[in-house]
């Protein structure tokens, strides 16, 4: 199949290109731009005037609920989502059931998503055997046969430093990153929003920023002694961006980021007990939120991720503390990052970067956040000035939870290819 799109402006943020420009594509592989090969005669031609055309977003955090949870999502119906979305790559964390601590779940969740023709679906290897924090998976398998593209132990603590440090000594002789979530239970001790005045007036167990930064503290000192590449996922306080920021200045081969809700929203957010609200890690103050703006505009934090989450309705329904966290996030990923550009925090070449070639660069892959010759043709177009309100009701996703219902945002995906297909869209 070999596809044309033309006039679009084409930003591709691994090698700072902003400009109108022709792209041309043949067996799933971008293969020029501006003048065509010779001999090129494209099969499909798409009229990109006025659209942005940039590489197919990279999400590092997205359960996509099967195996485990087919009532909430499955891998088809999430993936193509992830393709109305823009997003052609998606990591899967282990938390799934049963959980990928061996390569034949993993090659199971791989299998699925290429049937399903939407997304690819990187799976995320267990740190250890059932995310116990107890005895280390087989990271050498994960990566080789069940093609793992990274480890974590998801949201699942490892409160022993012993096993954390051996964990890190594993993946560090793997050359594997491992992915940490950062949280210590003694502290945040099944609290549900973040500790401070909110969850003082609303009478709900609080999680201290502490809970955070003191997790962030220790993963710190074993990624020094240990040499091991790390990313820390979806943080939520100033304080932690500032340790982590200090330690990437001091040479530790880390990355870190942050979720696109925790972009915009506070613990004010939950107003009179808005379940939709109901987010780990939580909601914290507008200090921190405008500390995670700061760390994203000065280059500190290198990628937005999703952290997708879909829910039945049931879910949302209980007394807050009794619902379940998080938010279905893919379809509002791309339009509630680029508010970021124009809050003026950091240019739209930059921006993009932290949604498709930093994200490439964590997980170690050089053929998929680029519009280069050579890479693989993922490749999202959208209409930047496109407003749209978000009507839940109208996701792709099977999950419809979200804080975000009647927000008006602009950038609307108007087409997706994977691989040099078009996954999203309308057809020719």
């Amino acid at each position: 199949m070999k596809i044309l799109i033309k006039n679009g402006r084409l930003i591709d943020p691994a090698v700072q290109t902003d400009r109108i420009a022709d792209l041309h594509i043949a067996d799933g592989r971008i293969i020029a731009q501006d003048q065509a090969p010779d001999g090129f005669s494209p099969d499909q031609v798409l009229d990109a005037s006025g659209l942005h055309v940039i590489p197919g977003l990279i999400d590092l955090s997205a359960r996509l609920r099967e195996p485990g949870q087919e009532y909430k999502g499955t891998i088809a119906s999430e993936t193509r989502a992830a393709a109305a979305a823009g997003i052609t790559t998606l990591c899967m964390p282990p938390d799934t059931d049963p959980i990928i601590d061996t390569p034949a779940v993993a090659e199971q969740i791989i299998r699925q998503a290429h049937d399903a023709g939407f997304a690819r679906v990187i799976p995320l290897g267990a740190l250890t055997l059932g995310l116990a924090g107890e005895q280390l998976a087989e990271m050498a398998l994960l990566r080789d046969q069940g093609q793992c593209g990274a480890i974590s132990n998801a949201c699942q603590p490892i409160n022993s430093a012993h096993v954390m440090r051996s964990a890190m000594e594993y993946a560090a002789s793997c050359r594997m990153t491992v992915f940490l979530h950062a949280d210590v239970p003694d502290l945040s001790h099944r609290g549900v929003v973040h500790e401070g005045v909110v969850s003082t007036r609303l009478g709900l167990r609080g999680i201290p920023e502490a809970a955070e930064t003191v997790s962030v503290a220790r993963e710190l000192m074993l990624i020094e002694q240990t040499g091991v590449r790390a990313h820390f996922c979806h943080l939520s306080s100033a304080h932690s961006v500032r340790l982590i920021a200090r330690a990437i200045a001091d040479g530790l081969p880390i990355s870190m980021g942050v979720t696109a809700h925790h972009l915009h929203l506070t613990e004010m957010d939950i107003g009179f007990f808005d379940s939709q609200c109901h987010i780990l890690p939580p909601l914290r103050t507008q200090r921190d939120r405008d500390g995670l703006r700061q760390g994203l505009a000065n280059g500190e934090i290198a990628i937005i991720s999703s952290d997708h989450q879909p829910h039945d309705a049931d879910a949302k329904l209980a007394p807050f503390g009794e619902t379940e966290p998080g938010i279905s996030g893919l379809e509002t990923l791309l339009p509630l990052s680029l508010r970021m550009v124009d809050d003026g925090l950091l240019s739209l070449p930059a921006l993009l970067a932290k949604l498709t070639c930093e994200p490439a660069r964590i997980l170690g892959r050089s053929d998929i956040g680029s519009l280069q010759p050579g890479s693989r043709a993922d490749i999202c177009l959208y209409d930047p000035e496109q407003p749209w309100t978000v009507d839940p009701s109208r996701f792709v996703s099977q999950g419809h939870n979200t804080p975000f219902a009647g927000w008006e945002l602009k950038g609307r995906v108007t087409h997706t290819l994977l691989d040099g297909r078009q996954v999203f869209g309308p057809q020719p």
